[in-house]
């Protein structure tokens, strides 16, 4: 496991140049996955860009940043959707890019996602070279931009601000920086209420240096400190919007509860999600897609075990796993887990160790092909069901 506290990065110029074949990688995936989407609208008479910025959660955070907090929808069952489900950050920076620039509140959330969405492929790289090297760094970016549901990395959505957050303060703290990753995961509380994920990973290792440096002799004063501040900075994005919500509802600390319970959705073990794919089991076709589910997870929990055997820093397990836990286990909107584990990168380094072991030309041929493949679906996908 990689000792946290030691390589330091060079300087931020040195930086992007060393991250550079990442980046580019990076934008020639999503421009393939964009020129697919615009290429199948057109086909179907749709916009593209209306399907990235005015549908789904999109359209949500827009209203937020427009107007504010405070409007519901009653569903026809009697569930009231409330926007206080949608954190507030990205809303923010959306009005803030309307305020700033000529764009609409959509406008500036498409805008925020596709910088959002660079910054955190910088971010990736950024912890795939520290603990992997750089070409396991490389690797791991274009996964993350190859994955089936990528396209949600261009769309007005929280996720590419959220995984920026999240793999720049994992970085800060693999690399000692205290006061930084506790300021980053503050944000990403302010972002997903799967900040929590973050803020358990600055605190763990947090924990574990203080207990290493008691077995160290020498000073530690200062570090101690530094270190403390950060772990105090982390959790108070996700408390104070969560504490905010229960004084607005009059419901206390649980507030926030109640309002996802609004929206059907809440932890439950997993218990929900299992009776969602054994009720595929009821017939032979939708059989086809229960197998596929159990597959699926299957490969999600063996990423997460080759991970804890290949001695992943602790920051890493303990973030990735609490992210795959929160997605796999959470009680509704079932077909959004895929878009739901998007954040959780962890996952794809051992992947990333083992493509950057082949040869370049047959490790690119690999994600090419893989490419193409989540360029067409991304496309299939928006221009249907798409992400609820």
């Amino acid at each position: 496991m990689t000792d946290l506290d030691t390589r330091m990065a060079p300087p931020g110029p040195s930086a992007l140049r060393r991250a550079a074949p990442a980046l580019l990688g990076y934008a020639a995936v999503r421009a393939l996955s964009l020129l697919a989407l615009a290429a199948w609208s057109a086909a179907r008479d749709k916009s593209a860009y209306t399907l990235l910025t005015a549908r789904w959660d999109a359209l949500w955070y827009a209203r937020v940043a427009e107007l504010g907090y405070g409007y519901e929808v009653r569903m026809p069952n009697g569930d009231v959707h409330s926007n206080l489900a949608f954190f507030p950050l990205l809303p923010w920076l959306e009005r803030l890019g309307a305020a700033l620039t000529p764009l609409s509140h959509a406008d500036a959330g498409f805008a925020v996602s596709l910088l959002a969405s660079f910054a955190a492929a910088w971010g990736i790289f950024a912890v795939a070279d520290h603990v992997y090297g750089r070409r396991a760094g490389v690797c791991a970016v274009l996964l993350w931009a190859v994955l089936p549901v990528g396209i949600v990395q261009s769309m007005a959505y929280s996720e590419s601000l959220f995984t920026a957050l999240a793999a720049w303060s994992l970085y800060a703290v693999l690399t000692g920086r205290w006061p930084a990753a506790g300021a980053l995961a503050m944000l990403a509380g302010l972002t997903r209420p799967v900040g929590l994920a973050v803020v358990a990973a600055v605190w763990a290792a947090g924990i574990a240096s203080f207990v290493r440096d008691r077995s160290t002799p020498g000073p530690h004063g200062s570090r101690h400190v530094t270190r403390a501040l950060g772990m105090l900075l982390a959790p108070l994005g996700t408390a104070g919007y969560v504490l905010w919500v229960g004084h607005r509802t009059g419901k206390g600390p649980l507030g926030y509860v109640d309002v996802q319970a609004g929206w059907r959705n809440g932890f439950d073990g997993g218990y929900a999600f299992a009776r969602f794919v054994a009720d595929k089991f009821t017939s032979f076709p939708s059989a086809l897609a229960g197998i596929g589910l159990i597959i699926g997870v299957g490969l999600v929990v063996w990423l997460y075990v080759v991970c804890v055997r290949q001695r992943q820093p602790l920051p890493l397990l303990v973030y990735g796993g609490i992210v795959t836990a929160l997605a796999l286990c959470a009680s509704s909107y079932f077909g959004s887990k895929p878009r739901l584990l998007l954040p959780a990168f962890p996952l794809l380094l051992p992947l990333a160790l083992a493509l950057s072991r082949l040869r370049t030309r047959r490790s690119a041929g690999v994600l090419a092909g893989v490419a193409v493949a989540s360029a067409v679906y991304g496309a299939f996908w928006l221009n249907g069901s798409g992400p609820p």
